[in-house]
């Protein structure tokens, strides 16, 4: 059971959240670069399916142990908490 007593790290460091999130939205478009320069006429539901699934797929990834690790070497600012 959650213990909702501790607040989360969304709240307590909101703009780390922030950021995160940025970061995750722009890579998920920068996917869209290849497929907007190749067909020139994508469709705006294709685009959004795009980015929604690459927003998907980064948040996941993001949420990997092995990720934090590696954001708590060269990325601290990006981690869901500051470092100890």
């Amino acid at each position: 059971m959650a213990d909702y007593s501790v607040p989360s790290s969304q709240t307590a460091y909101p703009w780390r959240a922030t950021a995160r999130t940025v970061l995750q939205v722009v890579l998920a478009l920068a996917t869209l670069i290849p497929i907007v320069v190749i067909t020139g006429g994508i469709p705006a539901g294709g685009a959004v399916a795009v980015i929604l699934a690459a927003c998907a797929g980064i948040t996941r990834v993001m949420a990997l142990p092995a990720v934090n690790e590696l954001l708590a070497r060269f990325a601290p600012w990006l981690l869901a908490e500051p470092p100890a």
